[in-house]
């Protein structure tokens, strides 16, 4: 009896659909590093330039000032030194290789919209997702805690800037005796502004407080991902069995704290006059 080749058909179309999805997510991460790696070049490249134009700035302001006692000779020394070197790191830092930001976001999206697409017809079992979904939850208390880290380490430059700054306005204030233009008085304009910049972004941001909700979250969904792996609090009414069950349960409550960590986010990110009244976090 001849053999049906449609036998094996709904086989052959599930492995090959498995294996698009596959190649599929294999390039969606690829061109995630690539538009990462064009997103950081060109990063370095704006902090060069912004450092050389600063240079040429202050050689030329320097210039003009001393203009007739040519005391900024080695300032401008110095200034073209940074100048040479800023052009230079644009240049090192420069890949050819890669396309523009435009076209490589323009890319991932397309290759993601591929791959909602894929996925939209993969149905995997419920067990199979709560899985997935508690292997996935390490990455997100790794980037809970990297955003908490991040903006603590902000709070604390800014913070520093505003004591160092006040301290050296004072100072140089009591140095400044003199009516004309003079570095004194340059370098107290400058530090007042920052100082202006640094409590006006600290009061805006908020960046103690959204420190201090991530971290919390973080510690929360930790708890929890301990605690239904050894199969304690909650969980420990659950047998082997009802790993599920367990599932079930875990997967709910970290999706409330995220909800939470959303709901804190949206009022940190509104206004001061319309934000309701939240606790704040303790000195």
């Amino acid at each position: 009896m001849a053999r049906n080749l449609n036998d094996g058909a709904p086989s052959r179309l599930e492995g090959a659909s498995r294996r698009l999805l596959f190649d599929t997510r294999n390039e969606a991460r690829t061109a995630e590093t690539r538009l990462f790696r064009r997103i950081m070049i060109n990063r370095a490249q704006r902090v060069a330039l912004a450092i050389g134009v600063a240079a040429i700035l202050t050689a030329t302001c320097g210039t003009a000032l001393t203009w007739e006692t040519s005391r900024f000779v080695k300032g401008n020394i110095i200034c073209g030194a940074v100048v040479a070197l800023c052009t230079a790191a644009i240049v090192a830092v420069r890949d050819s290789s890669l396309k523009s930001r435009r076209e490589l976001e323009a890319a991932l999206e397309e290759t993601r919209e591929s791959l909602r697409r894929l996925n939209a017809h993969e149905h995997p079992p419920l067990s199979e997702r709560r899985l997935l979904y508690r292997e996935d939850i390490t990455g997100v208390i790794e980037q809970y805690q990297s955003d908490s880290r991040k903006y603590r380490r902000v709070h604390n430059i800014l913070q520093s800037l505003i004591i160092i700054g006040s301290a050296a306005t004072t100072t140089i204030a009591a140095l400044d005796t003199g009516k004309e233009l003079t570095w004194q008085s340059v370098s107290l304009t400058g530090i007042s502004f920052a100082i202006t910049l640094a409590a006006a972004f600290t009061g805006y941001y908020k960046y103690r407080e959204r420190s201090f909700f991530l971290q919390q979250t973080a510690d929360d969904i930790e708890k929890e991902a301990n605690a239904v792996a050894l199969g304690i609090g909650p969980y420990s009414e659950f047998e082997p069995a009802q790993e599920q069950e367990s599932l079930k349960l875990f997967t709910q409550r970290v999706e409330d704290l995220r909800n939470e960590q959303r709901r804190r986010q949206q009022q940190l990110d509104q206004p001061t006059e319309q934000a309701p009244p939240a606790t704040p976090p303790p000195a």
